[in-house]
């Protein structure tokens, strides 16, 4: 399930983000979207290639990770993200949703830490 006011576009700074035609209000679920979850040898493989940017970790132990459908690969990273995501093990499925008001023509953003209110650095800015 993905609402029908969402849209991909290109970002000055990212490459393609998630956008919305509609405001929406806080608490509102974006989407319900399947992932493809894989295994730790997978995951070393994965690493060395492009789609390391778009996999989640995955499990309990986080010693899995996934590939989510729909948008979900394509939402970037804010520490003021607009929107919080929540994965269920048991259903294999990721789910986004505001925390929120967004507007009309705003980008929605997570934060990767997994915490949308989290100031930890994030893989790509730890040096």
């Amino acid at each position: 399930m993905i609402l029908s006011c969402l849209f991909f576009a290109p970002t000055v700074r990212t490459g393609r983000g998630v956008f919305t035609n509609d405001p929406i209000r806080a608490g509102t679920i974006l989407e319900i979207s399947p992932v493809i979850v894989m295994n730790a040898g997978d995951r070393k493989l994965l690493d060395r290639t492009l789609l390391h940017d778009y996999i989640f970790e995955w499990g309990q132990n986080k010693n899995q990770c996934c590939v989510a459908l729909g948008y979900v690969s394509l939402y970037n990273h804010s520490y003021r993200s607009n929107c919080e995501y929540e994965m269920d093990y048991a259903k294999d499925i990721i789910s986004i949703k505001t925390i929120r008001l967004v507007k009309e023509g705003e980008e929605l953003t997570i934060n990767y830490s997994g915490d949308w209110n989290s100031k930890k650095k994030v893989w790509f800015e730890v040096t």
